[in-house]
């Protein structure tokens, strides 16, 4: 049995169209993203291009195709907080299971160590077990919850606050 091998390298804007539909599925299907409405491929560009720096995206590629990305964004806008970001990890929905974003996160925390990064947060909506176990299992804390933070799909969400330190 031949095992696939995967590929994570820095996403480019040549990424913007594959990404922006991984993305935009979880915004219209989800709670994953708090976004309300999809994103335009402009919007999509704008995004990589902010992640094209300090702050990086990476993409997994799998048999050729995109199969995920994630990203390190900055926590907050105050200068105080330059040290800390927030990480964001999406994986298209059919391959799911396989270790890519297990695979997005150790990656994206390991460029954000390297970049000088102090602390990664993980904002992720309360009853997203998938997305806990998987930060917990790459070291993620628990933090706290935010209770009724965010509004989507006509009811109230949770956040769980999750911390790295590196």
């Amino acid at each position: 049995m031949h095992c696939a091998v995967m590929e994570l390298r820095l996403a480019t804007l040549e990424d913007a169209d594959v990404t922006r539909r991984i993305y935009n599925f979880e915004v219209t299907r989800s709670t994953a993203t708090f976004d309300l409405r999809p994103r335009t491929r402009s919007e999509h560009l704008r995004w990589i291009e902010r992640h094209l720096g300090a702050h990086p995206a990476v993409v997994a590629v799998e048999q050729g195709v995109v199969t995920g990305f994630a990203a390190v964004s900055p926590y907050r806008e105050r200068p105080a907080y330059a040290t800390t970001v927030e990480d964001s990890v999406y994986v298209d929905q059919s391959w799911r299971g396989r270790g890519t974003g297990g695979a997005l996160l150790a990656d994206i925390v390991d460029r954000a160590a390297d970049h000088g990064f102090h602390t990664v947060v993980a904002r992720i909506e309360a009853t997203n077990e998938a997305s806990l176990v998987l930060h917990r299992r790459h070291g993620f804390t628990l933090v706290g919850t935010e209770r009724q933070i965010g509004r989507k799909f006509g009811r109230w969400l949770d956040v769980t606050v999750l911390q790295l330190m590196l």
